[in-house]
């Protein structure tokens, strides 16, 4: 390296600030002479100095400590607890469970009895479908339809509970009963 380098790099640099490259977040805001109450709710919720004692919304506490102590006398008692939650949850899913079973046994049953009384109604309630295979008449019928009528045919996914239905409710819409409305015809 040339020592004119190696002289430049030693020497001492002094560094010149603006005003404006200072760092302002760090500084303390001044108060802009706003609604004095805000100011007071701040200082409220969120106090300066939080040394031992506790927070006015009562996030932190020192007696935590003593509290579970009195609560909990001992890491016996704790695991027992433990335990019994444990248990409790094994129990609500063993009985979950069950009752999942039985009820698919109850449907398996009514599926094996529509297959005695009827096969083709068991064919056609097993039946596997594509939602997004066209029949051939949606296809034509795609073709004469508007672009907003196309997306909501589209949209429709057989099986399904139609979108445009509203659930029930207590109270009428705010907008009333709309009598121009039809739903719109799905060819099979």
């Amino acid at each position: 390296m040339s020592t004119s380098l190696l002289n430049a790099s030693k020497a001492n640099l002094t560094l010149r600030t603006s005003p404006s490259l200072a760092r302002s977040y760090a500084a303390k805001p001044e108060s802009q002479g706003g609604d004095p109450r805000r100011e007071v709710i701040r200082r409220v919720l969120y106090p300066s100095q939080l040394r031992n004692r506790p927070t006015p919304v009562g996030t932190w506490r020192s007696d935590v400590g003593r509290a579970i102590q009195h609560a909990i006398p001992s890491k016996q008692a704790h695991q027992t607890i433990e335990r019994a939650w444990l248990l409790h949850q094994r129990h609500v899913r063993k009985q979950r469970d069950t009752e999942l079973r039985r009820k698919f046994e109850c449907m398996k049953k009514a599926m094996d009895e529509l297959e005695k009384i009827d096969t083709r109604l068991y064919l056609e309630a097993n039946r596997q479908e594509d939602p997004r295979a066209r029949s051939r008449t949606e296809v034509d019928l795609i073709k004469t339809l508007k672009t907003s009528e196309v997306r909501v045919l589209e949209a429709r996914i057989r099986g399904l509970f139609p979108r445009e239905l509203k659930i029930p409710t207590d109270t009428p819409s705010r907008t009333g009963w709309n009598y121009e409305s039809r739903p719109f015809p799905r060819p099979l």
